[in-house]
């Protein structure tokens, strides 16, 4: 099995002062600093995903500003793959699947952003695309929705895509539960 680590949206627009925050980003950040400090102490493979907003009327992730750019504390380095998507679902028109395949990898583990959006999307995709995958729970982070006269938390929209994704598509694990193939 080759394991490879993909690092969804991890940008400046989702941490403290973007246009667009997440609720526990930085904590989410930092857990997915240590996984893909694993990878690369393995030589393992590594995709970083840049959302690139192309979409009429989009707030976030605007090309050409600071807040496209991936977050200085998971930045890729030289060698490493950045895959520029524009879709929630990273496989849908990008190079995605042919890095995988270059890279060998039948298997991914998945951190970064949002939840209920990027992480999900991806993680169902790769499951379909038959990867075995593993979301590292508390490596990814979401915010607060509201549906109707709901509001959702950030921590219950996460939790709920979390057990969602917990079967079939992905085991869901902690990151201090990982342990590199």
């Amino acid at each position: 099995m080759t394991q490879a680590l993909v690092l969804i949206d991890l940008q400046n627009d989702y941490f403290p002062g973007g246009a667009m925050t997440l609720v526990g980003m930085e904590a989410a950040a930092e857990r997915a600093a240590r996984v893909l400090d694993a990878f690369r102490s393995r030589g393992a493979p590594i995709v970083h995903l840049q959302h690139v907003s192309t979409r009429p009327g989009a707030t976030f992730f605007l090309p050409d500003t600071p807040g496209v750019g991936q977050h200085a504390s998971v930045a890729p380095r030289a060698g490493e793959a950045i895959v520029r998507k524009h879709f929630p679902n990273s496989f849908r028109d990008s190079e995605l699947g042919t890095v995988l395949a270059n890279a060998g990898a039948d298997a991914l583990v998945i951190v970064g952003a949002m939840s209920h959006m990027c992480v999900d999307a991806t993680t169902r995709q790769a499951f379909d695309l038959g990867f075995e995958c593993t979301v590292i729970a508390d490596a990814c982070a979401t915010r607060d929705l509201q549906f109707g006269d709901e509001a959702v938390p950030a921590a219950k929209v996460h939790a709920a895509f979390m057990a969602a994704l917990s079967a079939p598509y992905a085991r869901v694990i902690a990151a201090g539960e990982f342990t590199p193939a």
